[in-house]
């Protein structure tokens, strides 16, 4: 082996870098040497000599060291101060060295250079409208948070050195606007277009968030379309987060923790705070710190502020009606959403004269034929869980709708008996939705609606036996934990009797099923509660106060409980007969009371879900 080959081996051995990275780092050393001359001669010359002699080497190179160099702050400034006095030589010829130019890093450099590329973009903009399709998607690029950033959005907001480097980014997005009126639809198409992927880190989403609704702030023509753009985004997260994954995500670390706790002594145990703990579900999580940034959104628009001038109020009005758009556009259709819909249920809490607005838009839907049945059955659906379930909801309100809602159902079933209408569940899917709605309300209520005799009256006034008794008998396609909670409360207070109903679904059912060798399917409603408990830590507490939680009457505990204990060991040796008289629908006939309070315990044991509609204490 020669010495020669010998070193060689040598050599690359000891060498720290591969032939293929060696000769990467020896292109990089010719480059540096490279641009010195474009450097020293500046973009003027370079400009200069493609006008003059058409010869875009100099050029070429410039673009290059823009492109790969790290400039100074001053020669950041110097290039930009140059580039200003080319902005009428600037033309469609020159779209790489504007691009390059447009491109540099400026957010993070001193205030003099940032002035200069400020003053260097809007004059190229101004000039030439053809870079404003590039320029200003790149300038909204600046919105999105890199993916290693965290530490630098805590909850999905900026810390102080990153919200002033944005708000250098807002002013010149501002400045661009106020200075060309076109450019308004190239940001609105730039926003949606840079929206992040939903399984993007909570923070990049949340951060991006943070700037869309900052654009509200300075150009509030945009506010309709950031809302509608807020809420898809949020209904993509909702969606692709199910309560049920949620659930079994959060019980299973729930169930490690408390393992884990058992081995802490409780001196060692520190207190944690629960609030702010994220959600182990990472779509879920997203989606709770973006809720949390919408909520506060709309703390800053809340019409409850006591110094509200007469300015203010069409503004508030304006925004009112844009919320609403935007939940009739995107929400109300949107199937199996679990939280965000609770943005319009915030709000509502502020005023009752926008809960009222709310619920008034939901019945107009309802009664209006002319809107799609999966509309009308949705919109029930929205006024059911929003009247059990908002504290907010004044009492004359809530029996207000209760009143409209019934009176609709009889005029329905007067009409169907006289033209003999199909009684199946598809043709009357809104009159079956609207009955459970009814029966759900007053379930849900019934502490409420039986607290007073003059509430007791208002339910007696509803004949709410006619609509159980139609011949449609909606109760056969209620959800069970439905019809039993009100067969529950109406037997309690005489407004109803169902449970003979119900049996008689129940036999019907049966009859059905061992009639066939295969297992028919009962017709059941595809019910919807939009306000179901809500599942995220760290917004829940903007809708706790607000939110109703269940809690049965006193008289339907009672009936529950006398339901339960067999009549033949509650009753002693000289007991009036009167003892098990539940209600006076009930016959006296002691044999009949005790087969029916067997079959009401075996019936509600088999309707006792722990599954929504949340009849459970």
């Amino acid at each position: 082996m020669s010495v020669y080959s010998v070193k060689t081996g040598l050599s690359s051995i000891l060498k720290a870098y591969s032939p293929a990275e060696r000769e990467k780092a020896k292109n990089i050393a010719i480059n540096k040497v490279r641009f010195e001359m474009p450097k020293r001669k500046g973009i003027l010359d370079a400009v200069e000599a493609v006008n003059d002699h058409n010869n875009f080497q100099p050029l070429n190179e410039f673009v290059a060291f823009l492109r790969e160099t790290e400039m100074s702050d001053l020669e950041f400034l110097n290039v930009m101060s140059d580039a200003r006095k080319l902005i009428n030589d600037l033309s469609p010829k020159f779209t790489n060295l504007v691009e390059a130019l447009i491109s540099v890093p400026w957010t993070k450099r001193e205030v003099a250079a940032i002035q200069a590329y400020t003053e260097f973009y809007i004059d190229i903009m101004v000039g030439h409208n053809k870079y404003v399709e590039f320029g200003i998607p790149k300038l909204i690029s600046l919105w999105i948070p890199d993916d290693a950033d965290a530490a630098l959005w805590p909850n999905g907001s900026p810390i102080e050195n990153v919200k002033t480097e944005l708000e250098a980014v807002h002013k010149l997005l501002d400045r661009v606007l106020t200075a060309i009126p076109m450019s308004f639809e190239v940001v609105w198409e730039a926003v949606e277009n840079k929206f992040p992927y939903i399984k993007k880190p909570s923070h990049v989403i949340a951060g991006y968030l943070h700037s869309v609704l900052w654009l509200i702030e300075y150009k509030p023509i945009f506010t309709e379309f950031v809302i509608q753009l807020a809420f898809r985004k949020l209904v993509m997260l909702d969606v692709n987060a199910p309560r049920s994954e949620i659930e079994e995500t959060d019980c299973e670390d729930e169930e490690l923790e408390e393992e884990n706790d058992k081995e802490i002594f409780e001196m060692d145990d520190c207190a944690k705070d629960e609030d702010m703990l994220p959600m182990k579900h990472p779509i879920a999580h997203t989606l709770d710190i973006c809720m949390e940034k919408v909520y506060n959104f709309l703390d800053s628009r809340s019409p409850n502020l006591l110094q509200t001038t007469a300015e203010q109020k069409p503004q508030l009005n304006k925004f009112w009606k844009v919320l609403l758009s935007g939940f009739d556009t995107v929400i109300l259709p949107s199937h199996n959403t679990h939280h965000v819909q609770f943005l319009l249920f915030y709000y509502c809490s502020f005023k009752n004269a926008i809960a009222e607005a709310f619920l008034a838009s939901l019945w107009e839907k309802i009664k209006n034929p002319n809107v799609s049945a999966v509309i009308r059955q949705a919109a029930v659906g929205y006024i059911a869980s929003f009247l059990a379930r908002a504290k907010f909801v004044p009492l004359p309100v809530l029996k207000f709708y209760l009143k409209e809602l019934c009176d609709w159902a009889h005029q329905y079933i007067q009409r169907c008996d006289q033209y003999r209408q199909n009684g199946s569940l598809k043709a009357n899917i809104v009159f079956f939705s609207l009955c459970q709605a009814v029966f759900y309300v007053i379930a849900f209520r019934s502490r409420d609606l039986t607290a007073e005799k003059k509430s007791l009256l208002f339910l007696q006034s509803l004949q709410l036996s006619a609509i159980v008794t139609c011949n449609f008998n909606p109760l056969r396609v209620c959800l069970p934990a439905v019809a039993t909670a009100f067969a529950g409360v109406t037997r309690a207070y005489q407004l109803a009797y169902c449970h003979a109903i119900l049996e008689r679904n129940a036999r019907r059912k049966l009859a059905t099923v061992y009639a066939n060798d295969t297992a028919t399917p009962e017709e059941t409603l595809d019910t919807f509660f939009p306000f179901d408990p809500y599942l995220l830590k760290i917004s829940e507490k903007k809708i706790a106060d607000h939110y109703l939680q269940y809690q049965a009457s006193e008289a339907e505990e009672a009936s529950v409980v006398a339901a339960h204990r067999s009549p033949l060991h509650q009753r002693k040796r000289g007991d009036s007969e009167m003892c098990d008289d539940i209600d006076d629908f009930i016959v006296a006939d002691k044999r009949q009371k005790t087969i029916e309070l067997a079959r009401s315990q075996e019936r509600d044991a088999q309707f006792n879900y722990g599954l929504s509609p949340g009849f459970h204490m």
